[in-house]
């Protein structure tokens, strides 16, 4: 076992973190669900959001049986919705092709939706105890800065390199303590900003350190411009009651509940006579808002609408009136909560 596997597996065991809700088990669907929950979101917010989830969907069968609507809302404000489609899609595959037993095989286990090659090795490690690395963002972090590696991590090159690398450090025995080890060190002491050098069990061996560089690496990923988009959100209001509209299964916020949109709030009466057969007058404009995605920003103008006449051909599957409470606990991106609870907090919520 080499040294740097040593010390981390030591470390683990002492100052690792050993309570969080998905450890302490080797149920591959409750790892599982983790994994996937961590991916791109920090621990503290997916902790609740995990036993929420855990207590609604408690093993593969009853995720599969769900509808996806359902698994959205309970999914909804997590963010990259994405993984909880994957996810309900792997359940339905589990159920179908592999008689509802998480898959064993690390070269299956990747062909399940949604899950790569570093997941799948998290599951593997901990579920199954096999011998297979991880390579997350803070694995990128913590090798990057170990061994001096130059260059944004996630590049082809630099991530190649730091693949190899992972690869030679793995231990033959003290998997799990080894694999939590590496990610409780880039959460707690390895982390991208004040990085607690002086208490890492690696600091003697740190190039980066040594080399005072810390703070250098991993190089960041080359500045783009972030692209700005802006659209109308239509509130169509009919009594105590909104319209929602249930957006298409992919792009952005796939197969969640919002607000029908407009290229500008000009066009929101026509709009909503032509696309719903609803009679409407402009009603009280609210507080535009901004939401940030990771590729670009989205600045939303919302625009309340007051139904005057309405036509049956508006209570199709893809639209439903629901009041604003109900609406609030919906399948909802997590800007249309926030127009929703303005709007409560106000004589707009009645």
């Amino acid at each position: 076992m080499s040294d740097f596997a040593n010390r981390l597996i030591a470390w683990q065991k002492i100052h690792g973190r050993h309570d969080l809700p998905w450890q302490n088990t080797v149920d591959p669907y409750a790892i599982w669900v983790s994994e996937i929950m961590l991916q791109q979101t920090q621990v503290a917010a997916v902790i609740g959001y995990y036993s929420k989830f855990m207590q609604r969907f408690p093993n593969i069968a009853s995720l599969a049986n769900a509808t996806q609507d359902e698994v959205l809302q309970h999914w909804s404000g997590l963010g990259y919705y994405s993984r909880a489609r994957n996810l309900h899609n792997a359940a339905v595959t589990i159920m179908d092709e592999h008689k509802g037993q998480f898959p064993q095989d690390f070269e299956m286990i990747q062909t399940l939706s949604g899950i790569g090659r570093s997941t799948a090795a998290a599951i593997a490690s901990f579920a199954f105890n096999q011998v297979q690395t991880i390579l997350d963002g803070n694995v990128k972090r913590v090798l990057a800065r170990h061994f001096l590696v130059e260059g944004w991590p996630s590049s082809p090159k630099v991530e190649k390199e730091l693949w190899l690398l992972a690869e030679k450090l793995l231990p033959e025995q003290g998997m799990v303590a080894y694999t939590q080890g590496l990610m409780d060190l880039g959460a707690t002491l390895c982390t991208r900003s004040k990085p607690k050098c002086s208490n890492c069990p690696l600091n003697g061996s740190c190039k980066a350190l040594q080399a005072q560089r810390v703070h250098e690496l991993p190089t960041p990923k080359p500045r783009k411009s972030i692209p700005e988009k802006h659209t109308t959100m239509l509130i169509l209001r009919r009594g105590d009651e909104i319209l929602l509209e249930k957006r298409p299964s992919t792009g952005i916020w796939g197969g969640l509940w919002s607000f029908p949109e407009a290229e500008n709030s000009q066009d929101a009466e026509a709009i909503a006579l032509k696309k719903f057969g609803v009679t409407a007058e402009n009603d009280i404009t609210l507080p535009n808002l901004t939401h940030v995605f990771t590729h670009f920003k989205l600045h939303i103008c919302p625009q309340t609408l007051q139904v005057v006449k309405l036509n049956p051909q508006v209570n199709q599957a893809a639209h439903m009136w629901l009041n604003i409470e109900d609406a609030i606990g919906a399948a909802i991106p997590t800007p249309i909560r926030k127009i929703l609870l303005s709007m409560q907090k106000t004589s707009l919520g009645y």
